[in-house]
């Protein structure tokens, strides 16, 4: 009996103890191990029977999908489809951060189709934002994938507050869980807690992390690649330290960094990921522009999407500086990065 309860509490760790089997005198002194299945089932991967992928996205997006529905539904009923319309999409659209230029275009689209399909009832228009979206979207869907020459570097990049360092922990358990193996560069010297993270998440993911507690962000990543080089490891995530875009003299450092990388290894940073809050805004924009004019920005990583109502940013950067989305961040558990998907991610935007 003891061993069946063990096996409901490693599959449902967040259920309460049901007060069973009390003569075992032990259980007290068990109670750590207790936590300690907890806290490792939390970076195991979804079982299931519990959210669904295009489920959890939903959920992660709900506060975007609850504004941008209630406004659509006061817009699409009771109205006739005329410029008054097209205006009152056109600011519904904006403020969802979609962008001026993502928005021109897809009203034109719709404008298009309502023309040439003779659409009179607003209600059908939903349906035809959703698609039109949907193309926009794939053309920054991308998935990442791992090179045959490894290791295969992971540079990570981003201002200060983006997330990177729990993100750099989840992506971690993504790759582990794709049979990856994985060490960790902690080159964000300049903020000793961010090392202190990554320590901790290496703990939990079990996998090595190179520190350097006063050392020059370049040397510690230049010794992890030569690390994994060694010892045969298929995936090193390179951390560095956030950066004001504002700031060029710390913009060259990362570029130095990049330098390094390629130096050790002709082929590396393969990946030279752009953590982005999505609570950031249209800012995102010029995030990217200048990240990406420094070291050539290979993807992004979208995070806090469960903490915004303003989902469309990733439909202004689909307009205005088509970049790879590769995973999108949606809550604070090790199982809430996911790789992005168009489909996914527009279905989830509307109710």
């Amino acid at each position: 009996m003891f061993d069946f309860l063990k096996k409901l509490i490693k599959k449902d760790p967040k259920a309460p103890a049901k007060p069973k089997a009390p003569a075992k005198p032990k259980a007290p002194a068990k109670l750590p191990q207790v936590e300690e299945i907890k806290e490792n089932n939390e970076i195991k991967p979804e079982k299931k029977g519990l959210f669904s992928f295009a489920e959890k996205i939903k959920t992660g997006l709900s506060k975007t999908r609850e504004k941008l529905s209630s406004q659509l539904t006061q817009l699409f009923v009771g109205n006739k489809i005329d410029e008054s319309f097209y205006e009152e999409l056109e600011m519904i659209l904006l403020t969802a951060d979609v962008g001026i230029n993502a928005t021109e275009m897809l009203i034109a689209q719709v404008k298009d189709r309502v023309s040439k399909e003779k659409i009179q009832d607003p209600l059908e228009l939903k349906e035809i934002l959703k698609q039109e979206l949907k193309i926009l979207l794939k053309t920054i869907e991308s998935p990442m994938q791992i090179s045959n020459d490894l290791p295969f570097v992971i540079m990570m990049v981003g201002v200060n507050g983006t997330g990177k360092t729990t993100t750099i922990g989840k992506l971690t358990k993504l790759l582990i869980d794709d049979n990856k193996t994985v060490l960790i560069a902690a080159g964000d010297t300049f903020r000793a807690a961010a090392s202190e993270q990554l320590t901790v998440w290496g703990d939990r993911n079990k996998v090595t992390v190179i520190t350097q507690k006063t050392g020059d962000p370049s040397a510690v990543i230049f010794d992890a690649v030569n690390s994994a080089k060694a010892k045969k490891i298929d995936v090193v995530i390179a951390d560095t330290a956030g950066r004001l875009p504002t700031q060029k003299h710390l913009i060259d450092e990362i570029t130095k960094i990049k330098r390094v990388i390629n130096k050790c290894h002709e082929s590396g940073p393969q990946e030279i990921l752009l953590v982005i809050d999505a609570n950031t805004g249209q800012n995102a924009i010029n995030q990217l522009k200048v990240f990406n004019e420094a070291l050539g920005i290979t993807g992004l990583i979208i995070t806090k999407l469960d903490g915004t109502a303003k989902g469309g940013i990733v439909a202004a950067i689909a307009k205005d500086l088509p970049t790879p989305i590769r995973f999108i961040g949606l809550g604070e558990g090790i199982d809430d990065l996911k790789v992005f998907s168009a489909e996914d991610y527009v279905e989830a935007m509307f109710e």
